[in-house]
């Protein structure tokens, strides 16, 4: 993928491997616009990253998701890449029926989300004489982690929907990325500073390597491999008793 002189829209580009995925992809040479639900945020992020562009967007809104749509496209009509990131994490208890309220906002947010954007933007992507869409799974989708079910569940539907997605658009302009982070140093699920998590910045620095030697397919850094290929390397009951007893490695 080239990473410099491309258009690139960036959601939950305030946080995390979001934020610093775009301004990776700013510092390489592209134009970054950075969505997000706070203005607050968006407007110090653009602010010490001069050129980056920025947008307001709730990804269980639709219309929010409309909205931003019309603006993006109207602003920056040269738009060639959609990096569609979304993500909540929160513990369920599937024993407790009160947990179902928390698995319909982590469906809303980390599978209708990126369904939507897509649904908005692909029909003007495909316009584009080349483009990139970038889904954002886990390892979690290989193997999930008994505390967060339905999380494991949406970002496993993300990895099938983006392996449909990239079928039906073979042959077109737009080819087809999945990013699948290992637990990385985050706030999601309070992984800061958590040992066994990947530091952030590594892991940044090894995605951007491997993106410019792919075009297509899941984009895989070192220390996500054990949960992508648990299944074939016979260690799947190994990986999920693992997980089960402590926090995602």
């Amino acid at each position: 993928m080239k990473l410099s002189g491309r258009t690139a829209l960036v959601t939950g580009g305030t946080s995390g491997i979001g934020r610093g995925l775009a301004i990776r992809l700013h510092e390489a040479g592209s134009t970054v616009i950075v969505a997000g639900r706070r203005a607050d945020q968006l407007d110090a992020l653009v602010r010490d990253h001069p050129g980056m562009d920025s947008v307001v967007l709730d990804m269980t809104d639709p219309a929010s998701i409309r909205r931003a749509f019309e603006v993006v496209t109207r602003t920056h009509p040269e738009l060639d890449v959609l990096v569609t990131m979304a993500g909540i994490m929160l513990p369920e208890d599937l024993r407790d029926p009160a947990s179902l309220a928390v698995a319909e906002e982590t469906i809303t947010t980390n599978l209708l989300g990126p369904r939507r954007m897509l649904a908005e933007f692909l029909p003007f992507l495909l316009e584009q004489p080349e483009a990139v869409v970038m889904t954002v799974s886990s390892g979690l989708a290989f193997v999930p982690l008994p505390l967060t079910p339905t999380y494991s569940a949406t970002k496993a539907a993300i990895h099938s929907l983006t392996e449909s997605l990239r079928v039906q658009l073979a042959g077109t302009s737009v080819g087809v990325l999945e990013l699948v982070p290992p637990a990385v140093r985050t706030p999601l699920m309070g992984q800061e500073d958590r040992e066994s998590a990947m530091p952030l910045d590594d892991y940044l620095t090894e995605v951007m390597a491997l993106l410019e030697t792919q075009d297509t397919g899941e984009v895989l850094v070192e220390r996500v491999q054990h949960l992508r290929f648990a299944e074939r390397t016979g260690t799947y009951d190994g990986v999920l008793a693992m997980l089960a007893a402590g926090p995602p490695a």
